[in-house]
């Protein structure tokens, strides 16, 4: 072999060396950047929540106080809101030290104008209730009052908003920083075919085309994170605003209530009024567990146990519409998970069963156990499940029924198999299905064994 031949091949292989080493750096840097951007997506979102979470809850909890106290005029009451309204500005106060932009800054200081005209209204209402002499303040008011609540607390959700958009920002570097690595891969692959084809097309199918697959899931991952984050901040907000309509619709009904006497049309009417409030409320609370679910509180329950209070729940009302509620003996089985959350799970399955059987029909519970692979490993599990004799689920709906908000019902939220999922997930366990149509379908909750 000549000198320059070998020359040649020396190049070749250092080139083949200069470029698998260039490739391992990118991937490395790829993953660091995906790694970087997970961490800090979370960390504003799990900042936004916070913001709107605490500020949500100290104004609610000061507007309760208020509504008490316009009501029955308690200066125990009084006293309780000053010290509510006392948290506020603290909490104000401590969010100035931790906002970083100018835009957030600045609305902190409207919210700390917004704070001032709040308690001053505040204090205008006692003041005069406490001349007039009134067991409580009329309505209108009250209603005054509620604006600058509502001023206060929309505010505070901009205020939340607005660091939520630092996100887009960060987003955009990292939308930079992928385009350099794709600029960079195609420089490599470009390198390596004036290498050797062979030699190219080995790298590209061993090396490059996995980077790229990587990019791809990760920026993928980062746009799903941020569609699942708008849709929690979106549900919080929803319910934000429903909710304050909500508590001075009741202290309205309320004082309402107090001029009727029982039984009276008027005062049947009310009644209506009120159990819608409680209905609204009911699905406020469920966007509101969507955004955040509450985490489970774990304890070792026989697996029998949910399914014996679902059936206890729900059998003589099932079998007035024709549908019978069995429950199959299942041996000894035990499970560690929250019970209020795992029966939540299971009234939506079996509410979902009965509405797919539209009529007659059955279905039944059972505890059954099995080995699954769960958290990447095969372990001993326990499977709760849910069997209708329905129309079974068709395959266009099939593809979206874990989607939030996709429903096929008129009055449903798109929520509840959403939100079951996500419980199942907290208990380290899944939600699996089997469904034929015209055949029914199988819902069944897969968690952990627990043993004695």
């Amino acid at each position: 072999m000549n000198r320059a031949i070998k020359a040649r091949l020396i190049a070749l292989g250092v080139g083949v060396a200069l470029m698998g080493a260039l490739i391992v750096l990118v991937t490395m840097y790829s993953e660091q950047q995906a790694g970087e951007t997970s961490a800090r997506l979370g960390d504003v979102d799990t900042e936004s929540f916070r913001i709107s979470d605490r500020f949500k809850d100290k104004l609610r909890y000061a507007n309760d106080k208020m509504r008490r106290y316009a009501t029955a005029r308690e200066p125990a009451v009084w006293e309780e809101f000053l010290a509510a309204a006392g948290e506020l500005e603290q909490w104000i106060a401590g969010e100035r030290l931790q906002l970083t932009t100018d835009r957030e800054r600045a609305m902190l200081r409207q919210m700390q104008g917004a704070y001032g005209t709040y308690l001053t209204n505040a204090k205008s209402l006692h003041a005069r209730m406490e001349t007039s002499g009134e067991p409580g303040a009329s309505l209108s008011e009250y209603n005054a009052f509620g604006l600058f609540a509502r001023h206060f607390a929309d505010q505070g959700q901009e205020l939340a908003r607005i660091h939520y958009d630092t996100r887009n920002q960060f987003l955009a570097e990292v939308n930079q920083t992928l385009t350099r690595l794709r600029l960079s891969i195609l420089g490599l692959m470009g390198l390596l075919f004036v290498f050797g084809v062979a030699l190219a097309a080995g790298i590209y199918r061993d090396l490059i085309a996995p980077l790229q697959v990587k990019l791809v899931e990760s920026q993928a991952l980062a746009e799903r994170r941020e569609k699942l984050a708008s849709l929690g901040l979106l549900a919080a907000g929803v319910a934000h605003e429903i909710r304050n309509p909500l508590t001075a619709i009741r202290a309205a009904v309320f004082l309402q209530q107090k001029k009727f006497q029982p039984g009276s049309p008027e005062s049947a009417d009310l009644e209506i009024v009120e159990r819608e409030i409680v209905r609204l409320e009911r699905i406020v609370n469920a966007f509101l567990q969507f955004a955040r679910p509450a985490p489970p509180e774990l304890a070792t329950v026989p697996a029998d146990r949910p399914l014996q209070e679902v059936q206890a729940l729900f059998a003589e009302q099932l079998s007035q519409a024709g549908v019978r509620l069995l429950r199959e003996e299942s041996p000894g089985l035990r499970i560690k998970v929250d019970p209020a959350q795992i029966k939540q799970v299971l009234i939506n399955l079996v509410q979902n069963a009965a509405d797919s059987i539209g009529g007659p029909g059955q279905i039944t519970l059972r505890a059954r156990e099995d080995r699954k692979s769960l958290n990447n490993g095969e372990i001993d599990v326990v499977i709760l499940e849910v069997s209708d004799s329905g129309c079974g689920i068709p395959p266009a709906v099939e593809k979206r029924i874990f989607d939030p908000f996709f429903t096929t019902k008129e009055a449903g939220t798109g929520l509840g198999l959403s939100i079951a999922a996500r419980i199942v997930v907290q208990h380290g366990g899944t939600l699996q299905y089997q469904t034929q149509v015209n055949r029914g379908t199988t819902f069944g909750v897969v968690l952990p064994k627990a043993f004695p």
